[in-house]
């Protein structure tokens, strides 16, 4: 995804889109790319029961067995939430959003931190994440790299690739050759995956953005792109490979193009930009109006296909927080930037993030802090209580029912008024998308044409219809348009055996039991709208269970016209055959139309027409089943509240996660039932008052500290910037690619030095503390932007020939992205640019430096490479559970220390919340100001889980998941203090929170691996 880079393409990528690229098995079982094969041609066999699956498309649409299908795709990271058991959870409430597929990066740098070492291992393996997709019935989107961008460190690729010399992300043949095993490897584990296979894999992304070279390589890419292409084919990857190209007239690799085409070109965009703290700002001309006429020039013989659309923003150090991005990436933009789209008849879908999870450990990259909260649909702690959830329910469960959809080209490329031909008002900007098979079924998309609008509009809707120009509504009264809203009105759309002639309210669902269908239509609250709907024969009777928003009817010439206010709900019984709900949008939101089980394979039918429920009310619906006569809900609830469903005749009885409901038919037809929410115990210690214990975690200050067992630093070459020192002390050159980093400076005084001077790069809020023997010479505190920190530090006078150590201490905040190919940014040094000694050039220095315990060669194996730094207290393991501290002074981080230096502070609690309860959980700071310059992180359990810069920000409340946090055990808890003044630091307040008490259905969660403290051999 989306580095600070996309400023240099503003926020308007454009689509762009393919000619098929062909991959057909081989004799040797290995494939290879046929250029100018035809989709048609792309069949693959599957050994499962002897079926056949074939994975076609043309230009419209993915068809897999024959049947459209829209991939409507939420992006999420298994590596951002570090709890196995808990990828289904985020895959159910995807799945309840009415989408049907899952993007997802893999990340090389985890599996390959050190050269030919791979651990796919416990929380790194992905086989529980497909089995995850699979019981959720989600599509898969694999976008294994080798890089990927996410703002992530180095981009996806591992720290050792800095001293592979030669441009990165070319045709380089040590950069091929480093990147081959990994290659091979994730394919082999993704290919047994695939849809082909019966598994939930359907589409593969090699590469990422791979859209802008630098100057120092040939640009397009295409001899690596086939290269890379090849090796997946070759390891077992069978279906369509994708891209996503960034717009501004790139169009690389699109299909038919020759050597290193992508099947299906695809292309991402973020028009709204990241500008966080301007939350209530949408700068002028950022809606993308071209795509579509952009993809007929580019590609047009594939699917308009988006695998990165924005969802939300990242937010950096200094930011104003995720809460104001959620403003400016909310409901209201996903109405109007996502209903574009859909006027683009786009049907290859991907929302980026859908859910952000947690840079835990040393995973961000240095533009980000620990949340990756992303503004995402679905909360970093994972709560859907975002409107944005909910709008983004309404849209995906439209065209979940809308096979029209998949068939569609705009006749207006770009949205405009035509004229007012469409409506009478010229401040309206109208998208005419009509089905070209079924020539029949019109999708009219209608914004402001200043899309940042926020006026409230009037207009009536004039188009064509299979009766002739209507001019809607007919009854009276006009249709209106709120600022920053978009609606999608139909004309001539079939709904089971029925017909909409047209229909100014907005379709959420529908649904036929039997020969009884089932229409849910709705708006903003208190509009008017019309919705006229054909018959045959006579006409039919209507039963209106609230009358008072049912302004006016007709039935005439066999339409049935309804003119109606969207306010509340109001339900209307037409003839024995139709029940028509007309709801606002709040009603709307708390609809749920979970799949019923279906024989029809992974991740079930493209389309959801009676092989659904419909059910109002509840926090979560996550799944439904009908056993006889009795539907079986699970799902989650945190009110006592009524819910009603819809469903066949049949289903007379209703359990809720296992326990009967008492229901009663409306007047009707449909059931009504009470879930009672039982408010549970969840008590919380307060972490002021339990038993801190507290030790030194910087005794490499102290004079009889021994470091003979630090790397060191004699290196004289470099594959990253060029030195400026005598000797290279950059931190990867050595394998240390994550955490704080230890430098110690050994010399022999000339008895001159008066000033020690000291230039450090750490990315992003870095700091940096230095330290003569045991004295602080000071600080470098860091700021939000701060990459580079340069200081110089008085020194006392000291005795020639006497022998010192300059001690240093920093941040390393992850290794920079390589957006753009070739320039090798993730190269960018972590450690000491530059030193002198003011008044004695003549001094030398022996450097020696740490991180975290064996570098490369890693010691925790289950939590993984990025968990640990070089704090004493890391190399140690004083983090992990079982570790004794009786002989640890007592002490709280509320008390701090009294001097610059590290402290570590242990405490340790039981929780015993309740079961079938979701109470996610948050570690929360206040902001100190007494002594602001520290800096803290917080250990869970032995996962690092929070780094939190008091004088930097934003971030004080830092959740931690069940599974990572034991909701029914004992926890240890661990702090790390760096108090960068002389006068030392302390944290005001800390404090554990629960920020929500749900009663789900969700079941156990399981435990990421803990390992206890033993004694590491070789800790210094």
């Amino acid at each position: 995804m989306k580095l600070s880079m996309r400023s240099l393409y503003t926020a308007g990528c454009l689509l762009a889109l393919t000619l098929a690229t062909v991959v057909i098995a081989s004799p040797t079982g290995h494939s290879k790319s046929l250029f100018g094969r035809k989709p048609s041609d792309y069949i693959i066999q599957r050994d499962d029961n002897n079926l056949q699956t074939m994975v076609t498309w043309d230009e419209h649409s993915l068809l897999l067995n024959g049947e459209r299908i829209m991939i409507f795709s939420g992006e999420v990271h298994p590596w951002r939430l570090p709890v196995a058991s808990l990828w289904l959870d985020v895959f159910e409430k995807i799945k309840a959003l009415g989408f049907n597929a899952v993007s997802f990066y893999v990340h090389w740098g985890l599996v390959e931190y050190k050269k030919g070492d791979f651990n796919f291992d416990g929380i790194r393996s992905y086989t529980p994440f497909f089995e995850a997709a699979r019981k959720a019935g989600i599509y898969l989107i694999a976008r294994p790299g080798p890089y990927i961008n996410a703002e992530t460190t180095g981009g996806g690729f591992p720290g050792w690739g800095i001293r592979v010399e030669g441009a990165w992300r070319s045709e380089n043949a040590t950069y091929l050759a480093a990147m081959e095993d990994y290659v091979r490897v994730i394919s082999e584990i993704i290919a047994p995956e695939q849809i082909t296979n019966g598994g939930p894999v359907i589409l593969l992304q090699p590469e990422n953005e791979f859209s802008v070279g630098s100057p120092w390589i040939p640009w397009p890419q295409s001899k690596y792109m086939q290269v890379l292409q090849d090796w997946f084919r070759d390891s077992g990857i069978v279906v369509p490979m994708i891209s996503n190209d960034v717009w501004g007239g790139f169009a690389n690799y699109v299909p038919g193009s020759g050597e290193g085409q992508v099947d299906i070109y695809g292309y991402d965009s973020y028009p709204q930009g990241f500008d966080c703290a301007n939350p209530y700002t949408w700068v002028d001309g950022k809606i993308p109006t071209d795509f579509y006429e952009t993809h007929m020039r580019v590609s047009p013989n594939t699917p308009n296909s988006i695998l990165e659309f924005q969802g939300g923003a990242f937010d950096p150090w200094g930011g104003p927080g995720y809460e104001a991005c959620a403003i400016l990436l909310n409901h209201e933009f996903e109405r109007v930037f996502y209903k574009n789209k859909i006027s683009f008849s786009t049907t290859i879908f991907n929302i980026y993030m859908t859910f952000g999870g947690t840079n835990w450990g040393g995973v961000a990259y240095p533009g980000v802090y620990t949340s990756y909260d992303y503004a995402s649909a679905i909360s970093e702690n994972r709560r859907i209580n975002r409107e944005k959830y909910s709008e983004l329910k309404l849209q995906a469960n439209f065209l979940k029912v809308s096979p029209a959809y998949l068939t569609t080209v705009p006749q207006n490329l770009i949205p405009n008024t035509i004229n007012g031909s469409f409506t009478n008002n010229p401040a309206l900007a109208v998208t005419e998308t009509k089905d070209v098979v079924g020539n029949k079924t019109v999708f009219w998309i209608v914004r402001h044409g200043a899309y940042n609008s926020l006026e409230k509009s009037t207009y009536k809707l004039t188009v064509p219809t299979s009766l002739g120009n209507l001019s809607i509504p007919q009854l009276g009264g006009s249709l209106t348009l709120d600022g920053r809203d978009s609606k999608i009105h139909v004309t001539d759309y079939t709904f089971g055996d029925k017909t909409i002639l047209y229909s100014s309210g907005e379709i959420f669902t529908w649904k036929k039991f039997g020969s009884k269908h089932v229409l849910v239509l709705y708006g903003a609250s208190e509009e008017t709208h019309e919705t006229a709907i054909a018959y045959k024969g006579t006409a039919p009777t209507i039963k209106v269970a609230d009358k008072k928003s049912l302004n006016k009817t007709q039935a005439k010439d066999g339409v049935l016209i309804l003119n109606y206010v969207t306010t509340g709900q109001t339900v209307v019984e037409i003839g024995d055959d139709l029940l028509v709900y007309l709801v606002d949008r709040n009603v709307a939101y708390r609809l749920w139309v979970p799949d019923l089980p279906s024989d029809k394979g992974v991740p079930g039918p493209a389309f959801s027409t009676d092989d659904a429920v419909i059910i109002k009310g509840t926090y979560l619906i996550r799944s439904a089943d009908i056993d006889g006569s009795t539907l079986q809900i699970r799902g989650d609830i945190n009110v006592t509240e009524t819910i009603e469903v819809v469903a066949g005749l049949d289903v007379k009885k209703v359990k809720f996660n296992g326990e009967d409901v008492k229901v009663e038919k409306s007047s009707y037809g449909t059931l009504l039932g009470k879930l009672v929410y039982k408010e549970p115990k969840a008590t919380l210690p307060a972490l002021s008052k339990l038993t801190w214990k507290y030790a030194d975690s910087l005794p490499e200050i102290g004079d009889k500290y021994d470091d003979s067992k630090w790397t060191n630093a004699d290196k004289k070459n470099t594959t990253s910037r060029a030195l400026t020192t005598p000797e290279n002390l950059y931190a990867s050159e050595y394998g240390y690619h994550t955490g704080n980093i230890l430098w110690r400076g050994h010399f022999t005084a000339t008895g001159k030095e008066n000033s020690f001077n000291a230039s450090l790069i750490g990315g992003n809020a870095f700091g940096f503390s230095v330290w003569l023997n045991s004295d602080l010479l000071g600080s470098w505190y860091g700021y939000d932007s701060g990459v580079f920190g340069n200081k110089t530090f008085t020194f006392p006078t000291l005795k020639k020939g006497s022998k010192n150590i300059i001690t240093i201490l920093q941040d390393h905040q992850g290794l920079s992205g390589d957006w753009n190919a070739g320039t090798d940014e993730f190269r960018t040094p972590r450690g000491i640019l530059y030193y002198d000694f003011k008044g004695s050039p003549d001094t030398t220095v022996s450097w020696k430096l740490t991180g975290n315990l064996g570098g490369e060669t890693y010691i925790d194996r289950a939590r993984g490479p990025l968990n640990e730094g070089g704090l004493y207290a890391e190399r140690q393991g004083w983090h992990y559970p079982g570790f004794n501290t009786d002989k640890w002074t007592k002490k709280s981080p509320l008390e701090g220390i009294d001097k610059a230096g590290v402290g570590f502070f242990r405490t340790e609690f039981d929780l015993n919340l309740p079961k079938d309860y979701d109470i996610p959980l948050s570690f929360k700071f206040s902001n100190s100001t007494s002594t602001p310059n520290f800096r803290a992180q917080i250990y869970v359990n032995g996962y690092q889980f929070g780094k939190y810069a008091n004088n930097v920000g934003p971030q004080l409340e830092f959740p931690v998941p069940e599974g990572i946090i034991n909701h029914q055990g004992k926890n240890t808890l661990g702090v790390s203090l760096w108090a960068m003044d002389k006068e030392g630091a302390k944290i005001d307040s800390l404090e554990l929170v629960a920020t929500a008490l749900i009663q789900s259905g969700f079941g156990e969660v399981e435990a990421s691996e803990q390992p206890r403290w033993k004694e590491r051999k070789g800790a210094y």
